[in-house]
């Protein structure tokens, strides 16, 4: 017998075990702003929670409210928020060089756990070439599960005739995903009529592009399964959702 052996320290696995018993030990709130305004502005690592079955990790390198805010924005376009609650902790240390929410999803993965973490979750512009990937090979997707509203209730935007390059910058920041859409000068001349106080994207959309169409025919309108896109007819788009017009 040898009296010698190899002693194996890990520390980050040691770091990811606490973290995920500290979380395990907190009561997740409702993802609202209410409780989202009640956190300090500090860094550190949360967990949220659809229907009590634990789906995303995640870390705030600066603020946590800021964060969570822009995930309370993001899914109150896709899903009903009041299913969602969330826990978190603040860490202090510097979030970049300890990488605390790689260890929870390396700890959680392996237990299937954390199904919205390296699955569209995260993302906020995909960019412009994600638009023609087939989703029907990503079943699992977030934006697959959970698409874009179209029906959301654009209500700051009132009835009237707009320019059509006024309606979509106000449309762009009224929607809770991502509306991307290419710029050209003869939105400034086109204008679209407006008659509903309560008008949803999908109506806005519609008025939208058989404004911009009745001069440039070439233009739609794109309804992919997490955002919205308008551009000159490219195509194909093999997972558009609705098209405009």
């Amino acid at each position: 017998m040898f009296n010698s052996a190899e002693f194996r320290l890990s520390i980050t696995r040691a770091l990811g075990d606490q973290l995920a018993e500290s979380l395990d030990k907190l009561m997740p709130a409702p993802l609202d702003l209410v409780n989202i305004a009640a956190l300090a502005p500090r860094p550190g690592v949360y967990q949220l929670y659809e229907d009590d079955h634990f789906v995303y990790v995640g870390k705030a390198d600066n603020s946590l409210p800021a964060r969570l805010t822009e995930h309370f924005a993001k899914i109150s376009g896709r899903l009903h928020v009041g299913r969602m609650t969330f826990a978190c902790l603040y860490v202090e240390e510097d979030l970049h060089a300890v990488a605390p929410e790689k260890l929870l999803i390396a700890r959680y993965k392996g237990d299937g756990q954390a199904p919205w973490n390296n699955n569209g979750f995260g993302n906020n512009d995909p960019g412009k070439e994600r638009d023609t990937t087939d989703f029907s090979k990503k079943p699992r997707h977030f934006d697959v599960l959970h698409p874009a509203n179209l029906d959301w209730v654009c209500d700051t935007i009132m009835p009237g005739r707009y320019r059509a390059a006024n309606l979509l910058k106000i449309l762009k920041e009224a929607l809770p995903y991502v509306f991307r859409y290419q710029q050209a000068a003869f939105h400034k001349e086109v204008t679209v009529d407006v008659s509903s106080d309560r008008p949803t994207a999908d109506e806005l959309f519609h008025g939208l592009a058989r404004a911009i169409a009745d001069v440039e025919p070439a233009w739609q309108i794109t309804a992919l399964p997490g955002y919205v896109i308008m551009y000159p007819k490219k195509g194909p788009y093999p997972s558009a959702r609705r098209t405009y017009p």
